[in-house]
This record gives C-alpha cells, sequence and structure tokens, in this order.
C-alpha cells in the first residue's frame, strides 16, 4: 500500500488516499503502523476520503488506534494532499470531517505546490456539557484541581474537547498534569490539555494531546487556546494572533461574534512509500 508522510509544524501523520472509495479504516494497522520503533512512527493516521456533499472527506485514527473527530493540523496535510495530487480542482474547497463540514483554502509556492492552508474551523463549542466537561453553563477561567495542583482553566470545544489554562505552572506540574487531565473523570470523553502563557501578544501553547501524548503541536488546540484568550481579554478579537507550539506557528483569528475561528499555517510532505499494511 502507498501511504505519505506529512507534517503540520511536527504534528506527523501517514496518510492514506482512499480518493477512489477503495480504503477501509483499519484501526489496528494504525496502531502499528504509528509506532515510532516498530512502524513508520506518526501521531495519527489520516484517510482521504470521497466527499459525501463534500469535496473530499477526512477520518482521523491516532496512534493509540481512537478516532478523532477533528485535527487542526491534520486538515492542512489532508488539504495539501488533495490538491498537490488534483484530487480537487481549485484552491477553495470543503472537507467532511466527524466535526462536520469545513471550507479550506489553498495558497501555493513557486512551484504551484501548496505551501500554506487557511481552514474556517466554524464556531467554538462553549457550552460545559457539549465540550463535554461534566459541569453546567460556560467553563472559562473557573477553578479547578487535580493532583493537589490548583489552577484556573477553561473548556472549549473545536469539534474535539480542550481544557486550556493559562496559569502560571511549573514544568514538573504540567508535566504531571498533562496525562492526569487527559483521562481525569470531569471529561467524558477525555480530552486534549493546552498549558499556556500570553507574552507580548503572542501565545506560547504545549499540548498533551488526548490519544498522542505530548505533541509537537495541534491546531485545533492552537484555536481553543486562542478563543480562550480572547474571551478572557489576553489576546483581541477580529485580529490574527500567532500562536507557537513547540513545532512552529500558527495564525489565529477569533471572530468578535464566536461564529467563526479562521486557522491558517503550513502543511509539508516529508516522504512517501510503499508497505505491506
Amino acid at each position: 500500500m502507498r501511504f505519505w508522510k506529512y507534517h503540520g509544524i511536527g504534528n506527523d501523520f501517514i496518510v492514506l488516499d482512499g480518493s477512489a472509495g477503495d480504503l477501509e479504516v483499519d484501526t489496528a494497522g494504525c496502531r502499528k503502523h504509528c509506532d515510532r520503533n516498530y512502524g513508520i512512527g506518526a501521531d495519527g493516521v489520516l484517510y482521504l476520503l470521497p466527499g459525501d456533499g463534500t469535496d473530499i472527506s477526512m477520518r482521523i485514527i491516532n496512534a493509540d488506534g481512537t478516532e478523532a473527530e477533528m485535527c487542526g493540523n491534520g486538515i492542512r496535510c489532508i488539504a495539501k494532499h488533495a490538491y498537490d495530487f488534483g484530487i480537487v480542482g481549485s484552491d477553495r474547497f470543503t472537507v467532511r470531517t466527524g466535526a462536520g463540514d469545513l471550507d479550506v483554502r489553498v495558497a501555493t509556492g513557486p512551484d504551484g505546490k501548496v505551501s500554506a492552508v487557511q481552514v474556517d474551523m466554524g464556531a467554538p463549542v462553549l457550552e460545559a456539557r457539549e465540550v463535554p466537561v461534566d459541569a453546567d453553563g460556560r467553563f472559562i477561567d473557573r477553578p479547578f484541581e487535580a493532583n493537589g495542583i490548583a489552577f484556573r482553566a477553561s473548556a472549549v470545544s473545536m469539534g474535539n474537547p480542550h481544557f486550556i489554562t493559562f496559569s502560571n505552572l511549573s514544568d514538573d506540574q504540567v508535566q504531571r498534569l498533562g496525562p492526569i487531565l487527559e483521562s481525569h473523570p470531569f471529561f467524558p470523553k477525555r480530552t486534549n490539555v493546552e498549558f499556556c502563557r500570553v507574552v507580548d501578544g503572542t501565545i506560547s501553547v504545549k499540548v498533551y494531546e488526548r490519544g498522542a501524548a505530548w505533541t509537537l503541536a495541534c491546531g485545533t488546540g492552537a484555536c481553543a487556546a486562542a478563543v480562550a484568550a480572547a474571551m478572557i481579554g489576553l489576546v483581541p478579537m477580529d485580529t490574527p494572533v500567532e500562536v507557537r507550539l513547540p513545532g512552529g506557528w500558527l495564525r489565529i483569528t477569533v471572530g468578535g461574534d464566536l461564529e467563526h475561528v479562521l486557522m491558517e499555517g503550513p502543511a509539508e510532505l516529508v516522504y512517501d512509500g510503499n508497505i505491506d499494511w
């Protein structure tokens, strides 16, 4: 089977092209080939599938074999693959995901290949039970405690759940809290966790990703962090904000009406090959 290895600012994926409708999702194979010692190695597998009222569809299988509703870095990689290989014929197209249908726009470099992708991620989900977390109303900048560590945090869904804190935590506390929070009973479907700081209008984020542990980047996490920061007045709305992750940067714009969050960033093809899946 042919595969392509992509990354979006260090968040890396195996891409399988099933746009012809001849590919079934295989979670056991995904776990096997995401292994960094015995497989190709990746944070997850992206299945490019035929559209269903959209131009294309995407499914995301995490490294642990679970399926994610959405992946911000992943959708940019899928968009690049679909455009560069002629699966879509326009620089604007729609992608069906587990979190809904999203509008995508690609920008190309001198070689005609995609160099950057902008995705309209839609409206953030802010009602706590819908994120979901075990609380009523909105959980924005509210106190929380885990493993004896008290901090303030916000719960936001960008199609998948995120728990964001801007509290001043030590490196040791961050390392301990990541895996504890991911599977904490407060989160019925587990959660992604973002540890953030804002310096001179730039948001720095470290991510413990649901199903993949510590990762170099998380696109939906960057969006969720920007939404939380805007809602508590740390960054402006309706203005592009740079979000720095360990693997690189994304530019996020949170609409003042909270109806749209725009994510812009790169996607890169690393290599391709064939494997006995």
